[in-house]
């Protein structure tokens, strides 16, 4: 009830909600009004392409709000959540390939096309289930739960720490991204899971869909935002601050420091299980090349980027950062990996506490000079 009252009663907490209702009115109603009500000869005008585009990045900022969970809030810096929204992403995918039915290439019924093409019998075992919506979106969770859930209790139980967690979940994802990029693995290889017709019979290549994959991308984004303030507005939230600042005293004092963090990492994986759920339909496809580990490094570029043990950071950070790219891999592409790498020195060196603390700081300024 305490942590209730502080989420929703605070007066202090005005400002959060007057930001979290003008992200909400630029996204929720802005941008679709945008793109339905002006001409398409309009300056203003939002075309079909940057609606999926924004959707994306809406995608990039759940799953950067779920690295800023275990990482901002809780200390563990993990390398390996490219995993978690690649899982969620073949999740939604097998639902997708089983719906196509007899309208693939090759006019089979029980196979997706890549298994005819590749002489498979018969669909493999784990492949069942998936021809239903609510079996797939529970795996879309439960998947990437139950590893995360597994891996991190043998790793905080052995106090695997700091930089060795990050190798090992690195290394995770790395042995993940071998393993589905063959073809004996069932999930198409180095081709992944594409040309996916509809959604629960909403045809995929209509606007319609599109703006409704949209619309609710940012009404998950908007229930993960709320989530991610309950949890760290909590006791337990306190507590996982707490773990991140001084974690040995935190033991001494009796907490199960291994519990805290399984929480966490657990919850994590399954945001970001979801994130990879809505960025596939929007996208049309999904690969082994989302299991990089450059991926997952970008994940944690995003959140330093926007400000680490911020609510609004990972998503400043991950359309920031994601902007970014898209505009300087059409204009000079070779230079995109230097520029990335540049922008992590420059905010671990310079900006600390990222464009949320810089903001911060700059307004903090302002009020010292209008006082004095």
């Amino acid at each position: 009830m305490h942590s209730l009252s502080h989420l929703f009663l605070n007066p202090g907490d005005r400002r959060f909600w007057a930001g979290f209702t003008a992200l909400g009115v630029l996204f929720l109603l802005l941008v679709p009004a945008l793109n339905l009500l002006l001409p398409a000869d309009s300056a203003l005008h939002v075309p079909n392409y940057m609606v999926t585009l924004i959707g994306k990045y809406l995608c990039y900022a759940i799953l950067a709000m779920a690295m800023n969970l275990v990482w901002g809030y809780c200390g563990v810096l993990s390398l390996g959540h490219g995993a978690f929204f690649a899982l969620g992403g073949y999740a939604i995918g097998m639902y997708m390939m089983r719906s196509i039915g007899a309208r693939g290439v090759y006019g089979n019924a029980d196979l997706p096309d890549f298994m005819v093409f590749l002489n498979w019998k018969e669909l493999p075992w784990y492949w069942l289930g998936f021809d239903h919506f609510w079996f797939a979106a529970l795996m879309v969770m439960a998947i990437p739960g139950a590893l995360a859930f597994v891996f991190g209790w043998l790793a905080f139980r052995s106090r695997i720490n700091g930089v060795y967690l990050s190798i090992v979940t690195q290394a995770m994802t790395y042995a993940l991204m071998l393993a589905f990029f063959r073809n004996e693995m069932g999930f198409g290889g180095n081709n992944g899971l594409t040309d996916f017709k509809d959604i629960l019979g909403f045809d995929l290549s209509q606007d319609a869909t599109k703006m409704g994959l949209y619309l609710l991308t940012t009404l998950v984004l908007g229930a993960t935002f709320l989530l991610v303030r309950f949890v760290t507005a909590s006791k337990l939230g306190r507590v996982m601050m707490a773990v991140r600042d001084a974690e040995s005293r935190v033991r001494f004092l009796g907490y199960s420091v291994t519990g805290v963090k399984l929480f966490a990492f657990t919850l994590s994986a399954v945001l970001a299980g979801i994130a990879g759920a809505l960025y596939v339909p929007q996208v049309g496809i999904i690969n082994p090349s989302e299991f990089s580990p450059a991926n997952s490094i970008e994940i944690a570029i995003w959140v330093a980027v926007g400000g680490r043990g911020t609510l609004l950071g990972p998503v400043l950070g991950a359309f920031a950062v994601n902007g970014a790219k898209t505009w300087l891999t059409g204009a000079a592409p070779e230079l995109w990996l230097f520029a990335l790498g540049a922008l992590f020195i420059l905010v671990t060196l310079a900006l600390p506490k990222g464009l949320v603390g810089l903001w911060a700081g700059l307004r903090a300024r302002v009020t010292e000079k209008s006082n004095d």
